[in-house]
């Protein structure tokens, strides 16, 4: 047998060269596939619970402002019948 013979084709070579670069470009996929699995099992967010404060906070202060403002509501109907007692008062004299 001659060398020639022994030597594999040169496009066995290139297949085995081309599956290689597949190869190596699935593995990175799957290590970046693997850390964003291993990040994401970590718990929950850290800005889901930043933002689920944050709502917390924004309803309690909505509630407070309503609150406010039907005091402001009930003292300014207060002040309107009074000053109908008023001008009505002043009428009658």
């Amino acid at each position: 047998m001659s060398k020639e013979q022994t030597r594999p084709s040169e496009s066995l070579v290139q297949d085995l060269l081309a599956e290689r670069r597949e190869l190596k470009v699935a593995v990175e996929r799957l290590k970046l596939d693997l850390a964003d699995a291993q990040a994401n099992a970590g718990g929950p967010d850290p800005r889901v619970r930043e933002l689920q404060d944050e709502i917390e906070r924004l309803r309690y202060q909505l509630a407070s402002a309503r609150a406010e403002a039907n005091q402001l509501r009930d003292e300014r109907d207060e002040l309107r019948v009074g000053i109908e007692r008023a001008v009505q008062q002043l009428a009658a004299e």
